[in-house]
């Protein structure tokens, strides 16, 4: 017999009571989980792809950051997506709408359909990524939050890490077109899952579209990856690149302002008022940045520094993999056991470790030396997601809880969209600037440049854990 005077009791209650939440929240999972597969499953066939397609490595990168940039445009909607469509009908629209997108791509005679289809993609991984945070927000109690969360965490840390090994073993067999055709039973199970067993959570409010306010969203963030990413090409001191940062920039301060002051804003940017959110958010965002960016640069150092076949590069990226799978599993559980300082400073400090090792790897380095590189930076960065995305949702109350998570959402792939494509520059630039004759040494050269890029945001990501102030102590 419920009373009102067990408050422990109430606050412990999930804002919604669902009789299985872990089925519930599986076809979203299955969704998230290919959507963030799909984001480095192209890293280590992009040399086959340039070969075939007879494009550059600043034209194929599009295919990474474009996939990403469409994510980052949808992202943002994704508030006001909720209160127009269903949970359902909005999970159940991404997992067809990724299905197709799949399906173009593994049919792709040429590079613009490829890029079309991994567009399209990108528009259901921009739907399913948000939902997933917000409806384990909703389903789950407080004290369940933080396995939740671990839940969410394997699949956002574990699915990229797992791309390369999963697309070397099928390119080692099969062709490109096969890493796009293995997604589609997967996505089938998951839309199974969702229409079982996935609740409408959100309210229908149906509330004014503000279209300026989506404009500049798209014109704003759009266009920072789209500056930032044609830097490989032209330069970063070209007019062109210089330009359109600066009209990004200017659009999305416009942008920024405009929700700040209007009563039902696309995006709840009054969220960065509260101190705890806006330090694990920013931790969240440069942690994404450093996987992505050392993601792609990893595979193709096996590769062209390194000399190892495509095949075996996605059997020596696989202990990592694993590694990030266990870890990611259990940083969630830790969250309820450790301070969120002590798990972000450890993991941060990990990833330091472990950029540095590659940076130092030579051409003659030893599979040994890269893989135990590779595992220690694995071990650090889902190490320290997990615990920072729980810090700072756990800072949100229900009705902001949703808005928080598609910040961060957002955030994580503008962030990774630009971290890839400045790891593009500082890659081709360190190859071309290198005074060797030997490709290997060359592209060595370019990958330790490329590498400076991750290291400097776990520096950075490791001073900001210092002030985190949480309510455990061990």
């Amino acid at each position: 017999m419920e009373t009102t005077s067990n408050t422990n009791v109430d606050v412990a209650k999930a804002a919604v009571s669902v009789d299985h939440p872990f089925l519930s929240m599986f076809g979203m999972l299955i969704g998230g989980f290919v959507g963030m597969l799909s984001e480095t499953s192209l890293n280590i066939a992009l040399p086959n792809l340039m070969t075939s397609f007879n494009v550059s490595v600043g034209t194929v990168q599009w295919l990474v950051t474009g996939y990403m940039l469409i994510i980052g445009i949808v992202l943002p909607l994704s508030s006001l997506l909720t209160r127009w469509f269903t949970t359902r009908q909005l999970i159940i629209f991404a997992l067809l709408d990724f299905t197709v997108g799949a399906v173009i791509s593994a049919l792709a005679p040429n590079f613009a359909i490829l890029m079309i289809g991994r567009m399209i993609q990108g528009i259901g991984t921009g739907i399913i990524l948000p939902l997933m945070f917000t409806v384990a927000t909703l389903i789950y109690p407080p004290y369940k939050l933080g396995a939740a969360m671990g839940m969410i965490g394997l699949v956002i840390m574990f699915a990229p890490a797992v791309g390369p090994t999963l697309s070397g073993i099928i390119l080692g067999a099969l062709n490109w077109h096969w890493i796009f055709w293995i997604f589609i039973p997967f996505l089938l199970v998951g839309l199974v899952f969702a229409i079982k067993f996935l609740p409408n959570v959100s309210e229908l409010t149906h509330p004014k579209v503000d279209k300026l306010s989506i404009l500049l969203s798209t014109l704003g963030f759009g266009g920072l990856v789209v500056a930032v990413s044609s830097a490989s090409n032209y330069g970063w001191t070209s007019p062109i690149v210089l330009g359109l940062l600066i009209v990004a920039v200017i659009i999305i301060v416009f942008y920024v302002r405009r929700q700040i002051h209007t009563e039902v804003p696309i995006l709840n940017f009054r969220v960065f008022s509260r101190r705890n959110f806006t330090t694990g958010a920013i931790l969240v965002m440069l942690d994404f940045g450093i996987i992505l960016a050392s993601m792609y640069l990893l595979p193709m150092f096996w590769q062209k520094g390194l000399a190892i076949s495509v095949a075996l590069t996605g059997i020596v990226m696989l202990p990592g993999g694993l590694v990030n799978a266990i870890v990611s599993a259990l940083s969630g559980r830790l969250t309820e056991q450790f301070s969120t300082k002590l798990l972000a400073v450890t993991g941060f400090a990990l990833v330091i470790v472990g950029v540095l090792m590659l940076i130092f790897a030579s051409d003659e380095a030893s599979t040994i030396y890269v893989i135990a590189a590779h595992v220690i930076l694995m071990i650090g960065a889902p190490l320290a997601m997990s615990p920072t995305q729980t810090f700072a949702l756990n800072a949100l109350d229900r009705e902001t809880s949703s808005d928080g998570s598609t910040i961060m959402n957002t955030e994580q792939q503008i962030v990774g969209a630009i971290s890839t494509a400045i790891a593009t520059s500082l890659l081709a630039f360190g190859e071309a600037s290198s005074h060797s004759s030997s490709a290997r040494i060359a592209f060595t050269n370019g990958a330790h440049l490329g590498f400076i890029f991750p290291l400097c945001f776990a520096i950075i990501a490791l001073l900001i854990s210092l002030t985190i102030k949480d309510k455990r102590t061990n």
